[in-house]
């Protein structure tokens, strides 16, 4: 379970500055904002846009574009799903349907207590272990009801899949 700094715009600053230099920084700064925040809060579109001398309408266009981008703060625990095509072909859309039910939550969204948020991912690279999944940072292959069911038994005892 990762944990976040809560937003302030000091710190914000501080990523920004230390990664503005970089060619291409759009990239990394959002990066970094997310990794420190747990997401890109709209105040941080107007301070990216000055920094690289971008419009603002440049940046949040980059930043709505990509999926893995949360602008609102995620819940304890992510479960990110694959969504590309060899884990559709191998049960995919059942394993995605079923941990909508089992955390009670759309793709894309957080549960209302804040417990979990579950996302699409595009391709984790486990193609010959499909299904597959990115649970609080941890790869799953072969995701299947069970291993749904496990992950859902450590979030309901305040734990991170993968625990001890």
């Amino acid at each position: 379970m990762a944990v976040y700094e809560d937003w302030s715009t000091e710190r914000a600053a501080q990523v920004i500055a230390d990664l503005k230099h970089l060619e291409g920084a759009t990239m990394p700064i959002f990066h970094a904002l997310q990794e420190t925040f747990g997401f890109v809060p709209d105040p941080a579109v107007p301070m990216i846009a000055e920094s690289l001398n971008l419009s603002r309408a440049e940046v949040y266009g980059v930043l709505t574009f990509y999926h893995d981008f949360r602008r609102e703060p995620p819940g304890r625990h992510v479960v990110k799903l694959c969504a590309a095509e060899a884990c559709q072909s191998m049960g995919g859309r059942d394993i995605e349907a079923y941990a909508k039910e089992k955390f009670g939550v759309e793709m894309g969204e957080t549960s209302p207590d804040g417990r979990v948020t579950l996302e699409p991912i595009f391709c984790l690279g486990l193609c010959a272990c499909s299904p597959s999944a990115l649970v609080d940072g941890l790869l799953i292959g072969r995701l299947d009801k069970d291993a749904i069911d496990e992950i859902a038994d450590c979030f309901a005892n305040g734990k991170s899949f993968g625990d001890a």
